[in-house]
């Protein structure tokens, strides 16, 4: 699934680890947030009770935290896409050979894109790391 991880993103999936007693191979960063994907059946478990798994590591990186589920495969690619991008919600999905396109209203193009293309770029790295596939908004 994803290719290689760079030596800060070992950093935050060790300390992950520590806190949370889960353990994961997936971390990435998307619009300033930083993203566990996790087994369906320990996301639970790496949030902890109250949340205290998610701020305890927040409050340390000084940073906003998200525990999503890990895809098991291309079924999971719609939901997948929305965890990162919620509370963005986009009006169209197409899954074609070797792209994925995602459309909706003005606003919602513009928060998916973001300035400079800096979110599109970051989903583009995503959704090739984990699917094989091109990203676009269209």
């Amino acid at each position: 699934m994803i290719g290689t991880i760079d030596m800060q993103h070992m950093r935050y999936i060790n300390l992950f680890e520590k806190i949370s007693d889960v353990s994961t191979k997936y971390c990435f960063k998307y619009n300033e947030t930083i993203f566990f994907c996790v087994p369906r059946s320990m996301i639970s478990k790496s949030i902890g009770e109250n949340g205290k798994n998610v701020k305890q590591l927040s409050r340390i990186l000084g940073k906003k935290i998200k525990i999503i589920p890990e895809p098991r495969g291309e079924e999971d690619l719609k939901t997948f896409i929305e965890n990162i991008v919620a509370p963005v919600q986009f009006k169209d999905f197409q899954l074609l050979e070797n792209e994925i396109t995602v459309s909706g209203n003005t606003q919602t193009k513009a928060s998916l894109i973001g300035r400079n293309k800096r979110r599109l770029l970051e989903m583009q790295e995503i959704i090739k790391n984990f699917f094989s596939r091109d990203f676009r908004v269209v």
